[in-house]
C-alpha cells in the first residue's frame, strides 16, 4: 500500500520563493525564463533562474525589482554582483541561484547545456 507523504516544507517553501522571484522579472520583462532544478542532486543549490535582458539597463532593472521584491518577502540574499556592464549578474538565495544574461552572455555561457541534468522548468510549472 502506498502512503501518500506531502513534499518536506522547504520544498513548497522553495517553489513559494521561486515563483515571487519569477514574477518580479516577469513584471521587468525578463525574457526566456527558465528555471534548472537540481534538488538533492547539486550540493550548490537547488535552483538556478535563468532570464535574459535586451540591455545594460534591463539588466539592472530586473536586478533591482528581484532584489526589492526579495526584500520585501524577507528571502535574504547571500552574495550579488554589484552591476558592471560585463552581460551577466548573479543573485544567490542559497537555495536558488539567479542568473541575469544578455543574449550575448547567455549564448556564450550556455548554462542550460552545461547542466543537462537539471528538470527544465518554466515558470508555470510553479
Amino acid at each position: 500500500f502506498a502512503m501518500k507523504i506531502d513534499p518536506p516544507p522547504a520544498k513548497s517553501e522553495l517553489r513559494a520563493n521561486l515563483r515571487l522571484a519569477c514574477e518580479a522579472l516577469l513584471d521587468k520583462k525578463a525574457q526566456d525564463l527558465k528555471l534548472l532544478y537540481f534538488g538533492d542532486s547539486s550540493p550548490l543549490t537547488d535552483c538556478f533562474v535563468i532570464a535574459t535582458g535586451t540591455s545594460d539597463p534591463h539588466l539592472k532593472a530586473l536586478r533591482d525589482n528581484l532584489e526589492k521584491t526579495l526584500k520585501d518577502n524577507q528571502i535574504e540574499l547571500y552574495s550579488r554582483d554589484r552591476f558592471q556592464s560585463s552581460g551577466w549578474l548573479v543573485l544567490d538565495a542559497i537555495e536558488f541561484v539567479v542568473h541575469l544574461f544578455s543574449s550575448e552572455q547567455r549564448q556564450n555561457y550556455a548554462l542550460e547545456s552545461l547542466w543537462k541534468d537539471a528538470l527544465d522548468l518554466s515558470p508555470d510549472d510553479l
